[in-house]
């Protein structure tokens, strides 16, 4: 729309406002001339000479500057100068156009007719008019409809068209939502599809494993043929996990951090600059591999957890436990402080704690106590 240039949108800045600046003021300009051309504004009765008339007309069109910033304000200023100046109907009109487009409907309406009422005081102060009072009336009238017309339809559009963005733009989140929710439930089948079949080949291969431990002496024959069962059965199961997870990769991957590395974990913690007392009382064998992943993976956490939501780059670590009596964790970092930080409050980190320790069969607890924010985790360490 050629005419919605005039009034572009309140974030735009730079050349387009300096073209809508320059668009809105020839075309005031232009109508303004066209008005005084076919009217009776060189007539020696016109209220104002013709050089005041076109110097009125020309000044409100320089006010059409400010029209955006002031839509309201520029107009009502304006509309008094069409009672004196056929010149300044122009810039009026573009006024009124702005003022349809950026305030609510029923106040350019309002402006409207003080507008249209103008066109009697000018044919009052007019002493020969050219024309009879109803011209002057029809034609103020006519105009002005086109400009609030257009300027109301514009306006209209324009939220029509931020409607539509806005509503295709929940449509695309909607769309996203629901890929991210296919996938999810993709992935929870392939990770029953992943335990049924590695269950089912893991207890292949601890048959064929417990048939040769309780058996006293077996021939090399029947040793060999064991062993290959065992052997197929483990490749199997590894077709079957690369199959089902999709990812066959030239190199193994490298091993997982366990409770063994908590030492390096620790260490790199205090080259970040936070002041870690660790302590761990486990046995030099160590916990089960699947147990030292677990407790790793959530000192990790809660590591990461006091150095953001602590006050002070501060933290202890406990760790102790053995084979029957389980394993405990506790976390401890100070709440209050010159940082005056918050306990974290269902923060995605103890959530994926929460479930870690869950899916391992233990229990977690966490929260702050007095001036301090506690994590404790327990779990099962079997005998």
């Amino acid at each position: 729309m050629f005419f919605a240039l005039l009034v572009p949108g309140s974030g735009d800045t730079g050349p387009r406002d300096r073209v809508a600046d320059g668009i809105a003021i020839v075309l005031a300009l232009a109508y303004g001339s066209v008005m005084v051309v076919l009217g009776d504004a060189a007539d020696p009765g016109a209220f104002l000479p013709l050089p005041a008339d076109v110097a009125v007309g020309v000044a409100a069109a320089a006010a059409l500057l400010v029209r955006r910033r002031h839509p309201l304000g520029v107009t009502v200023a304006l509309l008094p100068l069409g009672a004196i100046s056929v010149m300044a109907t122009g810039p009026i009109l573009i006024a009124l156009f702005t003022a349809a487009i950026r305030l609510p409907a029923r106040v350019p309406i309002l402006l409207g007719a003080p507008n249209v009422a103008t066109a009697g005081l000018y044919f009052v102060l007019h002493d020969s008019p050219a024309f009879d009072i109803w011209v002057d009336f029809a034609m103020r009238g006519l105009v002005t409809a086109a400009a609030l017309g257009w300027g109301l339809f514009t306006q209209a559009y324009r939220r029509l068209t931020a409607s539509l963005r806005d509503q295709a733009a929940r449509l695309e989140s909607e769309q996203q939502l629901r890929a991210d929710q296919a996938r999810l439930t993709e992935r929870a089948r392939i990770a029953r599809e992943m335990h049924d079949v590695l269950a089912h080949r893991m207890s292949l291969i601890s048959l064929h494993a417990g048939a040769l431990e309780v058996r006293g002496t077996v021939s090399p024959e029947e040793l060999s043929i064991a062993a290959g069962a065992i052997r197929t059965g483990a490749h199997e199961a590894l077709d079957e996990l690369r199959a089902v997870v999709g990812v066959a990769r030239t190199r193994p991957e490298p091993p997982q951090p366990g409770l063994g590395d908590l030492p390096e974990l620790v260490a790199g913690v205090r080259e970040a600059g936070m002041s870690v007392d660790f302590t761990s009382a486990v046995p030099a064998d160590g916990p089960p591999v699947v147990l030292g992943r677990t407790a790793y993976r959530i000192i990790q956490e809660g590591l990461t957890n006091a150095h953001r939501h602590g006050s002070g780059p501060a933290a202890s670590v406990r760790v102790r436990g053995a084979a029957g009596h389980g394993l405990r964790i506790t976390i401890i970092n100070p709440l209050r402080g010159t940082g005056g930080a918050a306990a974290p409050r269902d923060g995605l980190g103890l959530v994926g704690i929460a479930e870690r320790v869950a899916l391992a069969g233990g229990t977690v607890r966490f929260g702050p106590e007095r001036d301090e924010f506690r994590l404790e985790a327990e779990l099962p360490w079997p005998a």
